[in-house]
């Protein structure tokens, strides 16, 4: 089993950065991907960023390629999303997930989910 975490969330102006982490504990934490998700009132639950558990490989969203940054610390058993330039279509929970997955958008293919951190981007 692998439990996370969410932090980092909170209210921020537009332009503003949030630094998102999410801590895991585990047995085989080291071995999953990682992803970040978020959902908006009243819509879908959608894919944000992702890194591989082999090679470090990062996957984007095309909304937020260029703003958000994801990175893994094995050592930590920690994630994070570095979010800079914030809009107010940012504003959302956000949540961590894990999992031996081979679709990183996919929220389906992960096992394992955070119960999420509010981001709230005025403007």
């Amino acid at each position: 089993q692998v439990q996370l975490v969410e932090s980092g969330g909170g209210l921020v102006q537009a332009g503003g950065s949030l630094r998102l982490s999410c801590a895991a504990s585990g047995r085989t934490f080291s071995r999953y991907g990682m992803g970040w998700f978020r959902q908006a009132p009243g819509k879908e639950r959608e894919f944000a960023a992702a890194i591989s558990w082999i090679g470090g490989i990062t996957y984007y969203t095309d909304s937020v390629k260029g703003r958000f940054t994801i990175s893994r610390d094995y050592a930590k058993n920690t994630v994070y999303l570095q979010m800079d330039s914030l809009k107010p279509e940012d504003t959302a929970v956000y949540y961590c997930a894990a999992g031996f997955v081979r679709y990183y958008s996919d929220a389906s293919d992960y096992n394992y989910w955070g119960l999420g951190t509010q981001v709230t981007v005025s403007s």
